[in-house]
């Protein structure tokens, strides 16, 4: 094949503002394009094209696209989605028509092109028809550092980029649950971004920076901005956990002194009074309605949650909370640091989804309790897995039940095996928890077959999965029936007992009587 059928397509980032940031092979390329295409705003100069209009050539066709719209207000038929999507296929349709007769088209992009970029979408579109290369930018969050001259994120600390466009609920648990973050597209939503900081506890530290490596960039403390003077080109830097602002405006690592511990309660500028009961309580399986009152008035209570990140994310963000998450396998260890917090004075809840005392923390702060005689402990009930699950199937648990978890994680795969055949052969309903993970896989079906020596094939078998979130499913089933290579940790089975019923409408029930009746 001769003759270039093609033009090629480049999207090209020019930094955050300042020209001298521009990388060389983005120069290289502006100054060779055949055609170069950038985006506006309504009633606007575009921004990208100031920045790179030194290095345009003189002979290059420029295709100036236009936004139709730059807030949510539209009266296209498809409201402001379908509106942006209309634009961006018409953008596209211009852009392959220079592609097409083999021109070289370069679409200049503030900052990174694939950063929260515009181009991206024009990405979508025509990389799977056209050569395509994306040049990196420096990104705004870069500069805006830079200007600070100040760590962002040091060693260990997790840095999270979040859009201001979030609903402030999720922004504040996003920020509540990171070390260092960034703050995108402010303009308008500024005060919502204000109120998460707040209600995250992060509003102390945080900065302001607008128009960072232009000639107009300014900083300051997000508690001295004026909302009203906030344009897009702004974003907020909350610095990671591990730096703190000394008196001298400098910031510093936070370092602590070799067996030293300083309780939150006295950093906050209060005095650490006599241990506090530890509250541990379940959030249900998922939905906010099945969290009792009770549960609920004592999260609003507490100054601490402490829990697997999963179920510690389920607890709204809101002023005064701190979040501490962690990863699953490590409950004794999370017992023991709400233990030791509510030691020092604080007011603490630890969380468990469905029900704590079942396959749930409460049981893991008992045992770590042994080292924290002088905290007392207040377990909450909740709706359980087992529950829910029954409930949504009809009612299989009615009668005499047994609950196991297929985890062998505490102990071993015999002992589950033993209590599996009391179960059977004492012809139980059985719900079990945890039948499948990752690196279980072969469990259920060593249950199935297990059963299946002491139940006939037609022992009726429910499976939930996400019972009571938007994804949650219910099937009916038999053991014979059973797809056991379908079953994972987001299950619950329940195995009925030989007098389990289902009703002609599909529901399950099982007697509580034994015997005909």
């Amino acid at each position: 094949m001769t003759g270039r059928l093609h033009g090629r397509l480049y999207g090209v980032g020019l930094g955050p503002g300042d020209p001298e940031l521009i990388t060389r092979k983005a120069a290289r390329l502006i100054e060779s394009a055949d055609v170069i295409a950038f985006h506006a705003g309504v009633g606007k100069q575009s921004n990208a094209r100031t920045i790179a209009a030194s290095l345009i050539p003189p002979t290059a066709i420029e295709e100036e696209l236009r936004y139709p719209v730059t807030t949510g207000e539209t009266a296209h038929p498809g409201g402001y989605a379908g509106a942006m999507a209309e634009f961006y296929e018409s953008c596209a349709d211009r852009l392959a028509a220079h592609l097409v007769e083999g021109r070289t088209v370069v679409v200049l992009a503030e900052g990174d092109p694939l950063f929260y970029g515009s181009f991206m979408y024009l990405h979508d579109r025509l990389s799977p028809r056209f050569e395509t290369e994306v040049v990196p930018g420096v990104p705004a969050f870069a500069a805006a550092t830079a200007v600070l001259a100040s760590p962002l994120v040091r060693q260990t600390d997790v840095l999270t980029v979040l859009p201001g466009t979030l609903g402030v609920p999720e922004l504040a648990r996003r920020l509540a649950d990171t070390d260092g973050a960034i703050i995108m597209k402010l303009g308008r939503r500024f005060p919502g971004v204000v109120d998460a900081l707040r209600q995250a506890g992060r509003l102390e530290h945080a900065l302001y920076v607008e128009r960072a490596s232009m000639p107009a960039e300014r900083w300051m403390p997000v508690v001295d901005v004026d909302p009203a003077s906030v344009p897009y080109f702004s974003l907020i830097v909350v610095p990671g956990d591990s730096v703190a602002q000394d008196p001298s405006g400098r910031r510093q690592p936070l370092v602590e002194q070799p067996g030293t511990h300083t309780p939150l309660v006295e950093q906050r500028g209060t005095s650490v009074s006599k241990p506090r009961p530890l509250v541990v309580l379940g959030l249900g399986p998922g939905p906010d309605r099945w969290l009792t009152p009770e549960a609920t008035a004592a999260l609003a209570d507490v100054d601490h949650i402490v829990g697997y990140a999963p179920y510690v994310n389920r607890v709204p963000q809101r002023d005064g909370l701190t979040r501490h998450a962690s990863g699953n396998t490590v409950e004794v260890d999370r017992a023991r640091h709400a233990l030791g917090l509510a030691r020092e004075g604080h007011k603490v809840a630890v969380v468990s989804g469905g029900d704590a005392g079942v396959f749930g923390m409460a049981s893991a702060v008992f045992e770590a309790a042994a080292d924290f005689p002088d905290v007392p402990i207040e377990v909450l009930p909740g709706v359980s897995a087992v529950q829910a699950v029954a409930a949504k199937a009809g009612a299989p648990i009615g009668a005499d039940f047994a609950v196991v978890s297929l985890s062998d994680r505490l102990k071993p795969w015999p002992v589950i095996e033993k209590r599996l055949h009391a179960i059977a052969e004492a012809d139980l309903v059985l719900a079990v928890y945890n039948p499948a993970s990752r690196s279980r896989t072969t469990q259920v079906a060593d249950l199935q077959k297990l059963f299946l020596e002491h139940r006939g094939p037609d022992t009726v078998v429910v499976v939930g999965r996400d019972v009571g979130r938007a994804e949650e499913s219910l099937t009916v089933t038999t053991l014979a029936e059973l797809e056991a290579e379908t079953i994972d940790m987001k299950c619950l089975l329940i195995v009925g007992a030989s007098s389990t019923r289902v009703t002609a409408a599909g529901q399950v029930w099982t007697p509580r009587f034994v015997g005909e009746r």
